[in-house]
């Protein structure tokens, strides 16, 4: 019983914490664009080489 006493608190504090971190990532704008990384991959660009 006295385990659950720490495990509660413990556990909604790591809740808060993944939902603070969702919510700065929609503020920053992590998931503007996300097209865009999917199509990247399909298209062919030339790599340019430094000599």
């Amino acid at each position: 019983m006295t385990s659950l006493l720490i495990l509660i608190p413990i556990a909604l504090l790591m809740g808060a914490c993944g939902l603070a971190a969702f919510f700065w990532a929609m503020n920053s704008g992590q998931y503007e664009d996300l097209d865009g990384a999917a199509n990247r991959i399909l298209i062919d660009e030339e790599r340019e080489e430094s000599q």
